[in-house]
């Protein structure tokens, strides 16, 4: 096992959300101001930044500053003003991903420490020693990087810090080289400001000979009678020509990433940086995912021989997510890894509300989500590990005083939870575990096809990370949540391909996931290596070498 010793690093959105991360367990958070940090929905001023450092540095944790845009000149007068602002923070290192805004900051503030962004898309240990040469203290390796790769990474640069993704969205492309939210919304995704095009609705629509256009139902009879467009749900009447016929309306949805099955892989080899995306994120995201990494990792560290991810897995599934994949991985992605059926972030529980204030005798607590009598409210604690549950049937609202049974969180209600309705606490003990920015959480409500849609993603995760196929169980689970949207009145798609191509020629392209993946391809990978660069495999060759499996299946 590798001596280094893995941090947490928790994605900050606003002031609030840094404290809650750093409450609940990160060694380290990243945030930056809007302008200039790939989140123009970042809520941190300056003044924010400022006081959002030093309070890590007061909790003994570092902070990291983005400065990871692609620079245009528009953006360069602000550089000055910015590295001044910055130097005086004094933050523990500066993410960038442009080469010329790199040496600016190596040339105008040599003393920062600098981090090389995932938005560089550095995929080899070659890319690393690279930034390793020009300065770089650590560098963020792009969500492409397979775990066979990482380990030669770690193994070919031992004095550098490196830095992976472990949990959080997926994106569509190559680690944010996005140009679909450009055309479809005039946002720019690598100047902060991705418009998640990949995530959208798209309609399948047909146009006829006589150029019509219709709703159509598709079958095996008249499907070559069709042209097949695309119209997103917001842009009526806008069609765009596609090829494919049977990839549902969420064609480009990925699944979001969760290592947590495979991350003592991670711990074991001494990644140095385990990262959570989120800066858009809720605080409750920010306090559960640091809460559950938290407890894996010290877990791994205290008996790394009997380490199970289970509980940690479970602690997860109680955010919203759009099911979990292993993503990148293995090197290639499954068909486990995309949904096309259903694109929102769902949980079976939901954030309550959060601790503002504890007084002497109750929590004040401010509602997040609609509470109801009857309730059973969860409080996580950022101290202990064990939670406590408690059942309300009445609240009692702080500021404007009287008792309800209902309460909005649109309303921003404070309610009061007195310490006399905890029989069975130790009250200098409830105090202890439970501090302001405490967050609670309850159970769901959700509709048949939300439920079914939870059990589809389970098995779905359970196939990926086992490798195993159970294409009954698969189409069994996928079927049902594909009836299910269609019994709640909502818009029916046709369903995923069944059986899906190869999509690989086998001769040996460069970049090719499924040639230089896949086990039928072993044997080609091994002729292949002998040739001289650049030259690929025949056709005849390729079919020849090619180890026939069978068919994989492809949601």
């Amino acid at each position: 096992m590798s001596q280094r010793r893995s941090e947490l690093l928790m994605p900050a959105g606003n002031l609030r959300k840094l404290k809650m991360a750093v409450l609940y367990g990160a060694d380290a958070v990243y945030l930056g101001t809007p302008d200039m940090s790939l989140r123009t929905k970042s809520q941190f001023s300056l003044e924010d930044v400022i006081e959002g450092v030093e309070f890590c540095h007061a909790h003994g944790r570092r902070a990291y500053l983005t400065l990871n845009l692609f620079s245009h000149n528009k953006d360069i007068p602000k550089l000055a003003e910015y590295i001044e602002t910055v130097r005086k923070v004094k933050p523990d290192g500066l993410i960038i991903a442009d080469p010329g805004v790199f040496q600016y900051v190596r040339t105008h503030a040599p003393e920062l420490p600098l981090h090389i962004s995932t938005q560089a898309n550095v995929c080899s240990w070659l890319s690393v020693k690279f930034w390793e040469d020009q300065g770089a203290e650590l560098v963020v390796l792009a969500r492409e990087v397979s775990y066979p790769e990482l380990v030669e990474i770690r193994e070919q640069c031992p004095d550098v810090k490196l830095e992976a993704f472990v949990h959080g969205a997926m994106c569509m492309t190559y680690s944010g080289r996005c140009l679909l939210s450009n055309f479809m919304a005039e946002r720019g995704a690598n100047q902060g400001n991705c418009a998640n095009s990949c995530r959208w609705n798209y309609g399948v629509r047909m146009r006829l000979k006589d150029g019509t256009i219709q709703d159509l139902n598709i079958n095996e009879d008249n499907a070559d009678m069709f042209e097949f467009l695309l119209e997103e749900g917001c842009r009526p009447g806008e069609f765009m020509p596609i090829e494919e016929d049977g990839r549902g309306s969420y064609i480009l949805n990925s699944r979001d990433l969760c290592i947590m099955p495979k991350l003592d892989e991670y711990l074991k080899i001494g990644v140095d940086s385990l990262k959570v995306e989120g800066r858009g994120k809720s605080e409750y995201y920010c306090a559960i995912v640091a809460r559950a990494y938290r407890m894996a990792i010290d877990d791994y560290y205290e008996d790394p021989e009997n380490w199970d991810p289970k509980p940690y897995m479970r602690e997860l599934e109680a955010v919203g997510n759009r099911g979990y994949t292993l993503a990148f991985h293995e090197g290639r992605l499954t068909n486990y890894a995309h949904d096309y059926e259903h694109t929102a972030s769902l949980a079976q529980w939901e954030y309550a509300g959060v601790v503002t204030d504890v007084t002497e005798d109750a929590f004040l607590v401010e509602v997040k989500n609609k509470l109801e009598a009857g309730e059973v409210l969860e409080f996580i604690s950022p101290i202990a590990r064990e939670t406590v549950l408690l059942r309300m049937y009445e609240f009692e609202d702080y500021h404007k005083g009287g008792v309800k049974e209902v309460v909005h969180g649109s309303t921003k209600t404070t309610i009061r939870v007195p310490f006399a309705l905890f029989d069975h606490e130790d009250l200098d003990d409830l105090k202890a575990r439970f501090p302001a920015l405490t967050v609670l959480r309850k159970e769901k409500a959700l509709t048949d096809e939300q439920w079914k849609r939870i059990r589809f993603d389970k098995l779905t995760q359970g196939l990926e990370i086992t490798g195993k196929e159970n294409p009954k169980a698969y189409e069994k689970r996928r079927d049902a949540l594909a009836d299910a949207i269609a019994e709640d009145g909502r818009e029916t798609r046709l369903k995923t391909n069944r059986v899906g191509t190869d999509g690989c020629c086998g001769k040996g392209c460069n970049g090719c996931l499924i040639f230089w993946q896949g086990d039928e391809y072993a044997r080609a990978r091994e002729v292949l290596l002998k040739r001289k660069q650049g030259e690929q495999l025949t056709r005849a060759e390729a079919a020849e070498l090619k180890e026939v499996k069978p068919p994989r299946l492809v949601g």
